[in-house]
């Protein structure tokens, strides 16, 4: 049952899988809430997002649906593989965000003692919405598939330094558009990854077995006739 709904055979797997990446994306959307509300500093991403947000007067939500559109078309012209679930994470997480700043239920840390450990739980929290997101095997979201895209062009450097660059550059523009840098940022640079396999780890979880399923893929089978 698990094997074949991972690899989206009918319809109805394929429906039941966007369902499940799309509240895994929700709640996803918490975990980032949390280390903004740790107020020390954003994850690199959401320092550019948080930028955009002040420098043009939008919602959080609004600038993140717009870089992550930005960076799917990157992802489209280098033909790169495209799934169904990158829709779902470019539109998700940041309204989720936007939901969460509108209800409130953790205010603005203001110690480091507090602080650390938000941040720290919300970076937990996006690892296993990460794995919960991933078994749907509907495509990886579009940050991830610009780190593979670049790294297959720039074959001279190893994939943790296009990383880098990528989160160096993301952060940079941020900070110079208004965005919050400071010891989170760092925490979040280095601490995910750790994390992350520690997560991945608990639940005997390999990321690289999972063969996500392509846009054209998921088409075919949705409106194959009689699909069910």
């Amino acid at each position: 049952m698990m094997h074949g709904l991972r690899e989206n055979r009918t319809a109805g797997s394929i429906v039941l899988n966007m369902l499940i990446a799309a509240v895994s994306l929700f709640v996803n959307g918490f975990g980032i809430y949390l280390t903004i509300q740790a107020n020390i500093g954003a994850a690199p991403w959401d320092v550019l997002n948080l930028g955009l947000s002040k420098s043009l007067g939008i919602l959080y939500g609004s600038a993140s649906i717009a870089v992550s559109v930005t960076i799917l078309i990157l992802d489209i012209l280098m033909k790169e593989p495209i799934g169904i679930a990158m829709f779902i994470d470019a539109v998700v997480v940041g309204k989720a965000v936007d939901f969460f700043n509108w209800l409130h239920p953790v205010p603005p840390c203001r110690s480091l003692l507090t602080a650390v450990p938000v941040l720290i739980a919300g970076l937990f929290i996006l690892a296993y919405t990460q794995y919960a997101y991933m078994i749907a095997s509907l495509g990886c979201g579009p940050r991830d598939t610009l780190l593979v895209g670049l790294t297959k062009r720039v074959k001279r450097l190893p994939i943790g330094a296009v990383s880098i660059a990528i989160l160096t550059t993301a952060t940079l523009i941020g900070w110079l558009l208004g965005g919050p840098v400071g010891l989170g940022t760092i925490l979040c640079a280095f601490g995910a990854g750790p994390i992350m396999q520690l997560a991945f780890r608990s639940v005997g979880f390999d990321a690289t077995g999972i063969r996500h399923q392509s846009l054209r893929e998921s088409a075919r089978v949705l409106f194959a006739k009689g699909a069910r």
